[in-house]
């Protein structure tokens, strides 16, 4: 079998290493690819936003499967194309990643299916935006509509704060058409957690629980970034409440969009703010987390091309995902400055050591390879992942990978997990 994976960050490397475990998998793709997954498979420089051109790919190379790993491609609907040429891909179409894509689309649908989230108001224009935060007044958490590469969300501690966000969204265009519209909520108080699961449009397949570190700083200060780090399992979200928030938070929205005859098969992730009233969506993605795909994959136990397939053709219910009883840990390592402006180009050394560890792999986000050399080519460059037995050996694990490896100006979290940690006690 030959596998097509459009992306090119942690996230891809980590689902090329673990479809290349698969014994259905001969040849792996990559589009466009990184230094990681060129080591498991062939990169190919097309672009991940130009659906003609993956289609092409797909059917001139004669894949037999397709994997979308980022949100774009999805919401743009490289779905929906490939279907036409009946080939098969994971990941939902381009009406059920609105979910994603837009910011108020889900809200709605959220609304509709009765999904427990905070309330919420959209705006098309800034003045009556500007009018109803002043009425409403801080906290408040202000979202551009559109896709924003995870930085279109800001929370507003005063008016000002809000007002300016609107402003920079809409006004001055920070996230160029994604802020056109925006969404303006009431803000929730708890701790966040990341619930992921399978989809065929019909039946769900739960992975465990997990959670991401978004702000760039320790102690969760500073701007929000991609994500700095993820754990699996989160304490926060226990095993025992799995079943009863996914009938909560997963089920009503594969109803709802199966009703409308868009039924969603895929990775469903529901980012959660577990209040005290219970859980609460956040917001809904359409593909695997980054970085919480890296535990969880060191984690999953079944092979991911049964699952995948039998999402695409719904018959989910026909197989098993087991996941493996170790907690995982996944530590990114980005560039100085990251989330603004950033070095690139600088060499990294010491990965093979990280790799040799027992039960630890570093996963490749923003990296390439240049005559046989690994160099940084974006701001979250690595994510050294382990396994252990309970949280704290899975973090000793991933630190321990952290200190073998090496390039210029890195910067990295030394608080990732420590939450997890704490609520344990």
């Amino acid at each position: 079998m030959k596998i097509l994976v459009v992306g090119s960050g942690g996230r891809e490397h980590a689902l090329c290493w673990k479809l290349a475990q698969s014994a259905k998998v001969d040849q792996i793709l990559c589009a466009p690819g990184n230094g990681g997954t060129a080591q498991v498979g062939r990169n190919v420089p097309v672009k991940d936003d130009d659906i003609p051109a993956l289609v092409k790919l797909a059917r001139d190379e004669e894949v037999d499967l397709v994997v979308a790993g980022p949100e774009l491609p999805l919401v743009l609907g490289i779905q929906n194309a490939l279907e036409k040429e009946q080939i098969p891909c994971f990941g939902p179409n381009a009406y059920a990643a609105n979910l994603e894509g837009s910011k108020a689309f889900s809200k709605n649908v959220m609304h509709e299916a009765g999904v427990p989230t905070a309330a919420f108001r959209v705006f098309d224009e800034y003045e009556a935006a500007a009018a109803f935060i002043r009425k409403k007044g801080a906290p408040l958490v202000v979202k551009a509509d559109g896709l924003a590469a995870g930085k279109g969300v800001v929370v507003a501690s005063t008016t000002e704060e809000a007002l300016e966000a609107a402003e920079n969204m809409m006004v001055r265009k920070a996230f160029d058409a994604a802020g056109d519209r925006i969404v303006v909520e009431e803000c929730l108080k708890g701790e966040e957690a990341s619930f992921l699961a399978f989809c065929d449009g019909r039946n769900y397949a739960l992975l465990p629980s997990s959670q991401d570190h978004k702000a760039v700083g320790e102690g969760d200060t500073g701007p929000n970034t991609g994500g700095m780090g993820a754990y699996s399992p989160a304490p926060i979200l226990p095993e025992s409440e799995y079943a009863a928030t996914a009938e909560l938070v997963i089920r009503p929205i594969l109803e709802l969009l199966a009703s409308k005859g868009q039924p969603f098969k895929g990775v469903l992730y529901a980012g959660l703010m577990m209040t005290e009233d219970g859980p609460s969506v956040l917001e809904y993605n359409v593909r695997f987390g980054d970085p919480e795909c890296q535990p969880l994959l060191m984690r999953l136990d079944t092979d991911i091309v049964d699952i995948m397939f039998a999402c695409i053709d719904g018959r989910l219910d026909q197989v098993e995902v087991k996941v493996r009883p170790e907690t995982a840990c996944g530590v990114v390592m980005a560039a100085e400055g990251y989330p603004a402006s950033y070095p690139k180009g600088m060499e990294i050394t010491g990965l093979d050591k990280a790799d040799a560890l027992d039960n630890v792999k570093v996963f490749q986000a923003g990296t390439r390879e240049q005559d046989g050399r690994i160099l940084s080519s974006g701001g979250r460059v690595l994510c050294v992942t382990a396994l252990g037995r309970d949280l704290a050996e899975a973090r000793k694990k991933a630190y321990e990978g952290v200190d073998l490896v090496h390039f210029d100006k890195s910067y990295f979290r030394h608080d990732i997990a420590e939450k997890g940690l704490k609520r344990m006690k």
